[in-house]
């Protein structure tokens, strides 16, 4: 009886300490949360909506029909009219769409002749998963004209950009880059005033001219060269064991990551400031990664996924950067191809470090 009367004070004194620890109890119930709505709303593998932009060079009634059709399908979502495939292979390459669709300017005879491809779809093959659905959207049966016998997709012509082989670590590898920098950066950072808080380091900084800005910044410099290090060491491993190719710039690989391992380090200084212990630090950077990785494009189509779980990726450094690091490593872009991404980068880091700053008080408590 002894033992169960101790026991049971034991059990009182952990239970009124985990309502004294209010991000420890709200994780209890958020975490569990979190991923049954992560999992059960934003993972889709019924891709719809794909970016899609459409060179309508026969511009008949037929290929108009063409169009409103496959639209029907709702696979593709047609966000641009082009001239010709040279301007779709532009929006590839600077990420604007996935799908393209090329109609030749005699599609209406090619359409009726079972030997000729009526239609191109180009595709950004870099991911797998859009190439899959673009296979299956040819063999789609779509109703053309009441006269016209046997018109399928199926007369559709793939070809493929970027990763004609289908390899899945050349899709993979550039998005791993920014979850890595994520783990890391955030991790590193997140510790980093609280660290100084638990080891008494405080006491130091009250009698001295440091700013919270100084401070802040002080602290996020040398882990940008960290960061570089690592993007070095994921690139140079995935080229040698994999063969993931590096078709742009190395430098406007390494200068897009900068902007990403600075707003990282930013979100990290201000889990910091919110934190009262290490242990709560890295509970708030294992909460930020689980959508960090779901909802940014890195495992699952972006374009798939339901309006309210984009919008929630869009918020993320992380959604942005693996669209840098893909367009620079796989399409061969340059940063002014996407050059709001480098912005949203850039005002995210800008915001959290405010944030921080403005949190941050030089005190024992």
């Amino acid at each position: 009886m002894k033992s169960l009367s101790r026991l049971l004070a034991i059990m009182r004194k952990e239970v009124r300490q985990l309502r004294r620890d209010s991000l420890t109890f709200a994780m209890i119930f958020g975490i569990p949360i979190m991923q049954i709505l992560l999992f059960g709303y934003a993972i889709n593998t019924d891709v719809r909506h794909l970016r899609t932009a459409v060179a309508d060079q026969a511009d008949t009634h037929l290929s108009r029909r063409f169009v409103a059709e496959l639209r029907q399908t709702q696979v593709v979502d047609i966000r641009h009219r082009v001239s010709t495939p040279g301007n779709i292979e532009d929006l590839l390459r600077a990420g604007k769409i996935s799908i393209g669709v090329v109609i030749p300017d005699d599609f209406d005879r090619r359409v009726v002749d079972a030997n000729r491809a009526a239609v191109q779809l180009l595709v950004d093959g870099s991911d797998p998963t859009i190439l899959s659905v673009a296979n299956q959207l040819r063999n789609m049966p779509i109703r053309l004209d009441t006269e016209l016998i046997g018109t399928r997709l199926s007369q559709i012509e793939i070809r493929p950009y970027y990763n004609p082989e289908r390899r899945t670590p050349v899709n993979i590898v550039p998005g791993l880059i920014g979850v890595i920098l994520t783990m890391t950066m955030m991790m590193f950072t997140a510790v980093a005033i609280v660290r100084e808080r638990e080891r008494g380091n405080l006491e130091l900084l009250i009698n001295t001219p440091v700013s919270s800005t100084e401070l802040m910044v002080g602290k996020v410099l040398p882990y940008i060269v960290i960061g570089i290090v690592q993007t070095a060491l994921i690139v140079g491993l995935g080229w040698l064991l994999f063969m993931v190719p590096i078709r742009g710039s190395i430098l406007d690989l390494y200068f897009a990551a900068i902007f990403f391992i600075a707003a990282n380090l930013a979100l990290g200084l201000f889990f910091s400031t919110v934190a009262k212990t290490q242990f709560q630090a890295m509970q708030m950077t294992f909460f930020l990664m689980l959508p960090s990785i779901l909802l940014s494009g890195f495992m699952f189509p972006f374009d798939g996924m339901p309006r309210f779980a984009q919008y929630i990726g869009e918020v993320l450094p992380i959604t942005h950067f693996i669209r840098l690091t893909r367009g620079i490593m796989l399409r061969d872009a340059v940063p002014g191809d996407m050059q709001g991404e480098l912005v949203f980068l850039a005002v995210f880091t800008v915001i959290a470090m405010a944030a921080a700053a403005l949190r941050f008080s030089k005190r024992l408590d």
